[in-house]
């Protein structure tokens, strides 16, 4: 699809209540081109529920857990790559995708709980999709379709144990 470098780094997890749509966000991640997920918590059940999707649907894509947030974008960073926060207080998606989309690797921070304050200074781009309350599962989609300019739709998963064949009615699929 892309060359480019595209990582999701997950803060603010708590393990007793955020598994579902961390997981969630780490598969949205997957499915629309993104290359893996730091995941700023121990969590070895997210960890274990996307590699197993992985193992099944193929594809590459890493899931990294107990990631030292400020560490993690200092050394993405030192890498060459971007920071963009997504955050109902930042510049509108559409004023600044331009600007983000030429980058060759892109960390996308989404939050769960409140975030830490100094994320919106270690950010190169605070970014709003939207500036109403709604799902990080929502931002991270809105913000990768935008990004890949709907190149994530072509997305190959080398690998896959089972494939979707698309159908207007009903179910197919492929089991290898």
């Amino acid at each position: 699809m892309t060359s480019q470098d595209v990582a999701i780094l997950r803060i603010g997890h708590r393990p007793e209540r955020d598994q579902r749509v961390t997981t969630h966000v780490g598969l949205t991640a997957r499915a629309l081109g993104a290359k893996g997920m730091y995941l700023a918590s121990a969590d070895k059940g997210v960890v274990e529920s996307i590699s197993d999707v992985v193992e099944r649907w193929g594809g590459e894509f890493f899931c990294e857990d107990n990631v030292k947030y400020r560490a993690c974008i200092k050394e993405w960073k030192a890498q060459g790559g971007v920071v963009v926060h997504l955050t109902m207080y930042g510049l509108n998606l559409p004023d600044v995708i331009g600007e983000i989309r030429p980058h060759a690797r892109v960390l996308v921070i989404v939050g769960a709980e409140k975030v830490p304050g100094d994320i919106y200074g270690l950010a190169d781009y605070n970014v709003a999709v939207t500036s109403q309350p709604h799902s990080e599962i929502s931002s991270l989609a809105l913000f990768l379709d935008n990004f890949f300019q709907g190149k994530e739709f072509a997305c190959e998963f080398p690998g896959a144990q089972i494939s979707i064949i698309p159908t207007r009615v009903g179910k197919q699929t492929v089991e290898r």
